[in-house]
């Protein structure tokens, strides 16, 4: 019995030594390296010049349409030359102390650029129809009329195209030169189209005709020369000449069942009014800005004519192309308004 105690007590202490085991060491890894942040260099900015500005001055109650037309045309130029653009409804003094200012667009009212251009040599001004400037230095002047004779040859063209035997006729200051040269070229407008303008019924009254108005006439009273040439001349065309153009008078031709063509369109649209022949103002800023930009000023700048406010039931499409043709004909020189 002994024994057996003896060997089950070795199994005991041999079981026990087997299930010891060894001690598990720990492994610890090594701590990660912390960056060091090294700091960049400080960027320095070089000084550079300004982007320049060119600035449109621009009456806050004028018609929404023509003041956004003017604010993009300008706006695409600026951005087209790399300038900034700016809008404004009055123009500061403190605008002019700008180092970057170079171009000022001006439209009426008159802010008195005549004396304020001179103030700022380094800019150029572009006053854009304001009566009676004179340009020079840099000081430059978009006329708000082109030259009559071009208006007048287009609107006898065109009412030769849209008058029954060509019974056109004008209307013009009386004694005044300058209206006798643009019924020269209405006729030469008239001919261009028409030739000899053959008619079928014999008449003893040559188109085209005019009347005179006295200077001293009150426009009130211009409807009965109007008269002249709608009842006793059988005239369906009539062009007014722009100082005769006042807007009750246009009205009430437009009453007489004849067709109008003049160089302003009043509000209301008058009765049968075919098209309105107009400087191109917009057309005329875009060729006048390489000079403004380029520091070049003083000038006199000549406004291209445009056709608009057409009534395309009278000026059909076709007709209208034809006039399109012939007035780019006419300002690229091609075509003479007037002869001797």
């Amino acid at each position: 019995m002994r024994v057996k105690h003896f060997l089950l007590a070795i199994l005991i202490l041999v079981l026990l030594s087997a299930c010891g085991g060894s001690a598990t060491e720990t492994v610890v890894a090594p701590p990660t390296a912390v960056p060091t942040i090294t700091a960049l260099p400080t960027v320095t900015v070089m000084p550079t010049p300004s982007t320049p500005l060119a600035i449109l001055l621009i009456p806050a109650d004028m018609d929404k349409t023509l003041s956004d037309l003017y604010q993009k045309t300008v706006y695409d130029l600026a951005q087209a030359s790399g300038f900034r653009f700016q809008v404004r409804n009055e123009f500061l003094p403190t605008d002019l102390a700008d180092p970057t200012l170079k171009v000022v667009i001006v439209l009426p009212p008159d802010p008195g650029i005549a004396s304020i251009a001179p103030t700022a040599p380094n800019v150029q001004f572009l006053a854009v129809n304001i009566p009676n400037l004179t340009p020079g230095g840099n000081l430059s002047v978009l006329a708000g009329e082109a030259q009559g004779e071009l208006p007048a040859f287009m609107a006898g063209y065109v009412a030769a195209m849209i008058s029954d035997e060509y019974h056109i006729g004008m209307m013009i200051p009386k004694d005044n030169p300058d209206a006798q040269r643009a019924f020269n070229a209405f006729n030469n407008g008239m001919i261009y189209y028409c030739g000899l303008c053959r008619t079928f019924y014999m008449s003893t009254i040559g188109y085209p005709t005019y009347v005179e108005v006295p200077a001293d006439e009150k426009p009130s009273r211009y409807g009965g020369y109007a008269n002249v040439l709608i009842n006793d001349r059988k005239v369906y065309s009539i062009y007014v000449y722009p100082t005769l153009a006042d807007a009750d008078f246009l009205s009430y031709i437009g009453t007489q069942g004849v067709f109008l063509i003049g160089t302003s369109m009043p509000n209301p649209r008058p009765g049968g009014w075919v098209m309105t022949i107009r400087p191109d103002t917009i057309k005329a800023i875009q060729l006048a800005w390489p000079n403004l930009i380029a520091g070049q000023g003083g000038v006199n700048v000549q406004s291209p004519l445009g056709i608009a406010d057409v009534d395309s039931s009278i000026l059909t499409p076709g007709k209208l192309r034809l006039a399109q043709e012939t007035l780019e004909a006419l300002l690229a020189g091609r075509i003479l308004p007037t002869s001797p």
